[in-house]
């Protein structure tokens, strides 16, 4: 699998602008076969004057916004893992969805455990997904979600290579690699962080995007600036004997 993890700058209620920035960055360097982007990254996670109501800019799947990442998945042949605001009925998610290289969803992850300003999320009633893409098992977990993987996910991570964690990380110091490489040794993974940059708010935690081996060594770094940054990185999918195990 080639992959491509695009750390965005913070924003607030400009998902289209977002996403006109997401397909330059594709543009200029074409993606491989699944890009991912950080928590929160399209509605936003915070307003500059501390707003956490994200809720009010929620969407169901079949708005502009989601055939606008159904387009940029099609445009460029790629599986893209995006943020949603994802209004469904009374519920509103955090999630992240995925659409495949034909413009169809994949997969949706509905975060399962909102962290505490994340007062307008509803938590999502489902385990994380398990997909195979380009020969690569993949599955999900958001941000504060890490703290409750080896209860809730152990059977996902044991079945997956990939585990994609998206995030709009807030810490100081900031722990989250200390974090990532014990799960990643503890259940033989490859972890793919894209985190929020310093945008419209600025916070301890953000930047330092990365790719985990599952040895626990860190294979890749994004570049820090202010415009965010980006990692493209190859990564094999283990061999596996008849029963599917690695």
């Amino acid at each position: 699998m080639k992959l491509t993890v695009l750390e965005l700058p913070a924003s607030w209620g400009e998902p289209a602008r977002v996403l006109a920035d997401v397909e330059r960055r594709l543009a200029a360097h074409p993606p491989g076969d699944l890009v991912l982007l950080p928590e929160a990254a399209l509605h936003g996670y915070v307003s500059r004057d501390g707003d956490f109501g994200v809720g009010a800019l929620a969407e169901p799947l079949d708005s502009a916004t989601g055939e606008r990442c159904a387009e940029i998945a099609r445009a460029h042949a790629t599986h893209l893992v995006a943020p949603f605001a994802l209004r469904e009925g009374a519920a509103v998610f955090n999630a992240m969805v995925c659409w495949d290289p034909g413009g169809d969803v994949a997969f949706i992850y509905r975060k399962r455990h909102p962290w505490f300003p994340e007062t307008w999320a509803t938590p999502g009633p489902a385990a994380p997904p398990v997909v195979a893409i380009a020969g690569v098992v993949v599955t999900i977990a958001v941000c504060y979600d890490v703290h409750f993987l080896d209860d809730d996910a152990a059977e996902q991570l044991a079945a997956a290579d990939l585990l994609l964690f998206p995030s709009a990380w807030v810490e100081a110091p900031d722990h989250r690699v200390a974090r990532l490489v014990p799960l990643a040794r503890r259940h033989a993974i490859a972890i793919a962080n894209a985190n929020w940059a310093p945008g419209i708010v600025r916070v301890p935690g953000q930047g330092g995007s990365c790719v985990i081996a599952p040895d626990g060594s860190v294979q890749a770094r994004a570049s820090r600036s202010a415009s965010g940054g980006r990692i493209d990185i190859a990564l094999e999918a283990p061999a596996r004997d008849s029963s599917g195990r690695a």
